[in-house]
């Protein structure tokens, strides 16, 4: 299992002041009322859309990809929600962190946790499929209130970071892993665990096929699917934290396993899976993470979609 970051002295250096600061900011900022966040979190939003130039030209330019059919001003509006989610995703990260289990479940409707207990009960793990909306966090912490499960992350380069990311995100959940250790994941998944991941992302050209994702025709997308899935025979199970409108709350929805996806080979699962992904992404699509530059990776000779 990977060796999950502890608490030490030496995050008290200096060096991690101002980063102790903006914690501590955070932490005071989510006690407020949760109306109240929200407005704050869509001004935060325009703000960072006014500053991200450089975020906001490649958000535009994914949903041009992804889109075509989709007008200029129907872009437009779809960023501009876009950055609100991303002010949004902000804050409900510090209330992942901070806020207690009983505030959590007070904003929160939740779906489909019969499908994590019937797999279970088959003796099977579970590969949850938790793609990269901006309410990720406050996700992961919803999930693992009701299914305690193991969550695959990327250590952070602060190493004060990296421990404070690892500490909220085990409230509720029982271990994180490291998105390299896959014969740490297969074997969870082997003793009927539940294994967070997220294959959405353009991952790089190592691990990874190229097939279509929306109206691109080819998306760079990972393997790791197909090879978790084939060596494990876990269900394949989706979920969508998102938010209700008007500052009304959250649903998560679970949605039905898949414990018998197509793995003949890494190509077709991939197309399978990214099909998934679609659906998923089209039922919040202002909430995903379209900051990312989803389709950086090209075939050999290609020149870049950026």
């Amino acid at each position: 299992m990977t060796q999950l970051p502890t608490f030490s002295r030496r995050l008290l250096h200096p060096r991690y002041w101002l980063t102790w600061l903006g914690i501590g900011l955070l932490w005071l900022v989510v006690l407020l009322p949760y109306p109240v966040l929200y407005r704050l979190g869509r001004v935060m939003g325009h703000v960072a859309m006014r500053f991200m130039k450089r975020r906001s030209r490649i958000a535009y330019r994914n949903l041009e990809l992804s889109f075509p059919q989709m007008s200029a001003d129907e872009r437009h509006q779809m960023v501009v929600k876009n950055f609100e989610s991303v002010g949004l995703g902000l804050l409900e990260t510090g209330m992942a962190w901070f806020w207690p289990t009983w505030r959590i479940n007070r904003w929160f409707d939740v779906s489909g946790t019969e499908y994590i207990k019937a797999v279970q009960s088959q003796g099977r793990g579970v590969l949850l499929i938790g793609i990269h909306f901006l309410t990720l966090e406050l996700g992961a912490r919803v999930f693992g209130i009701h299914n305690p499960g193991i969550g695959v992350y990327r250590p952070n380069d602060n190493p004060l970071l990296d421990w404070l990311q690892t500490w909220g995100r085990m409230r509720s959940n029982k271990s994180m892993i490291d998105r390299k250790d896959l014969k740490g994941m297969v074997r969870a998944l082997k003793n009927a665990e539940v294994i967070w991941y997220a294959p959405d992302h353009d991952y790089g050209p190592r691990s990874s096929v190229f097939v279509p994702l929306f109206a691109v025709e080819q998306a760079a997308t990972t393997t790791g699917t197909w090879m978790l899935a084939k060596m494990s025979k876990a269900c394949v199970v989706p979920f969508v934290p998102r938010r209700k409108p008007d500052g009304k709350g959250y649903e998560m929805i679970i949605l039905e396993p898949e414990c018998n996806p197509p793995l003949e080979n890494a190509e077709e699962t991939a197309r399978w899976m990214n099909g998934v992904v679609e659906r998923c992404i089209m039922m919040a699509p202002e909430q995903y993470m379209w900051l990312h530059r989803r389709f950086k990776t090209r075939p050999e000779g290609m020149p870049s979609r950026y």
